[in-house]
């Protein structure tokens, strides 16, 4: 932990430009919400403490960020940048020997690595002020660094800057480490006297240079960690940076994926060495895969655990579920929550599974609901079976144990229990329990009239 550093996070503005009714930082980017990707950067610097000014919406923030070692500051009106650390003044006060790194809560893609140089970068010139700067092909949006022929400089925001200054390709990224006793008392002259009639931050530079403080700045030259999510537009593109990495990641570690333009990993997501994964292929969540697995187009994950040797085929959705070693998925096979096929087992097309414990080497080969079921050993499980498990009020339990068979077209109404190495009839209807290796078998008596059809085709 550096004792001597301290982290301010502002996320206390609407983000009028995203034209949404829910604040933007709380916008997921491969499967983590924009501030968390911000605070989980800053932890890496380890600062002694991390708070976040919050306004708009900053019940929903609390909420969302519960269990994370963070404090909020409430900011209680948006006057700007300027105004929005000046609401965290009692907690500076507190520490005016440290240092404070102040960012805005919609940089999710700065890097760790870029912060700690910046880190050290303003310890070794003893700033009183430095801040993040990148040159940018295209910087609308941000603001510029005026540099004067000294050493001197300050920061135009857009909406302020001439034709020549937005021109400039230098721009301030919003990154800033301030030495907290200089901070505070420049902080009070900061005007409001802009376009905007808000409190930028950024004049505290022409504060401190007057004021005859160091302030200096720290470039990186890595332009894709520098995008402020201000619209929809710029979140996609984070989003794609993000996409790209998180890709780029698993195949320098040994997993093969055929088409990156069409494949969705989320960030928390995890995969073995020597999975191969076909185009179109949707990953989300806490999702983990193991090795040696093949995953075909449009297999989609979410929150589930998949083990080693895993077929997964295509059109197949898997829910909050658990896939042991040696299993084949699919096609067109849905696993909803709280699903586990063990070892072995076999589910094919069009099979729906919920709450579902499928036991080892056990086979569901095609058209099939299997819900709130426990089913043993290999079992059969035939092409149009349906465990009715609804009554209209509450879901019932099938249990089917080992080496049961089940025939084609049956449907097993629960509570039910079919005993181990039963056979179930084709076309049955099974209410009541099975004993063990008995045959269960109910359908009305096959009826034939001799020239039925011949005489109705005459009338």
């Amino acid at each position: 932990m550096s004792s001597e550093l301290l982290a301010l996070i502002l996320a206390a503005g609407k983000g009028t430009r995203f034209k949404s009714e829910k604040i933007k930082v709380l916008y997921p980017l491969m499967g983590k919400l924009m501030l968390h990707l911000v605070l989980d950067t800053i932890t890496e610097l380890k600062p002694n403490k991390i708070y976040v000014v919050v306004g708009y919406q900053k019940e929903k923030i609390i909420e969302a960020s519960a269990g994370m070692n963070v404090e909020f500051v409430i900011q209680t009106k948006q006057l700007g940048t300027g105004h929005a650390v000046l609401s965290a003044k009692r907690f500076l006060e507190n520490n005016q020997e440290k240092n404070v790194l102040v960012m805005n809560g919609d940089l999710p893609l700065i890097k760790p690595e870029t912060l700690k140089s910046l880190w050290i970068h303003h310890k070794k010139e003893k700033n009183a002020l430095t801040l993040l700067t990148a040159e940018m092909e295209n910087p609308y949006g941000f603001g510029r660094i005026i540099r004067s022929e000294g050493h001197e400089f300050k920061i135009v925001e857009e909406k302020d800057a001439s034709l020549s200054q937005k021109r400039i390709q230098e721009i301030n990224a919003g990154v800033y480490i301030f030495a907290i006793e200089h901070l505070l008392k420049a902080l009070p002259r900061i005007s409001n006297i802009n376009r905007k009639q808000e409190y930028y931050l950024t004049d505290i530079v022409e504060i401190l240079i007057d004021e005859g403080k160091k302030v200096g700045t720290f470039k990186t030259f890595c332009q894709d960690e520098i995008v402020g999510i201000n619209d929809r537009f710029e979140l996609a593109r984070a989003i794609e940076i993000l996409r790209l990495k998180k890709i780029k990641d698993l195949t320098m570690n040994g997993v093969t994926i055929y088409d990156p333009a069409s494949t969705w990993i989320d960030l928390n997501a995890e995969i073995g060495r020597d999975t191969t994964i076909y185009p179109s292929v949707i990953i989300e969540g806490d999702s983990k895969i193991g090795k040696n697995c093949l995953l075909y187009p449009f297999a989609h994950i979410i929150d589930s655990k998949i083990a080693d040797r895993v077929r997964i085929l295509s059109s197949t959705m898997i829910e909050n579920s658990t896939v042991e070693d040696d299993v084949q998925v699919g096609p067109f096979t849905h696993l909803r929550p709280k699903t586990i096929l063990k070892k072995g087992s076999k589910v094919g097309n069009f099979v729906e599974m919920k709450n579902t414990r499928f036991g080892k080497g056990s086979k569901a080969g095609h058209l099939s609901y299997i819900g709130d079921a426990e089913v043993g050993e290999k079992v059969n499980v035939g092409a149009g079976t349906i465990t009715c498990n609804y009554d209209g009020l509450n879901k019932l339990k099938t249990i089917i144990e080992d080496g049961v068979f089940i025939g084609s077209g049956t449907e097993l109404v629960a509570p039910l229990k079919i005993g181990k190495g039963a056979y179930i009839g084709a076309g049955s209807t099974i209410t009541k329990d099975v004993s063990p290796d008995a045959l269960g078998i109910e359908r009305g008596k096959q009826m034939e009239k001799a020239g039925w059809a011949r005489r109705k085709r005459k009338k």
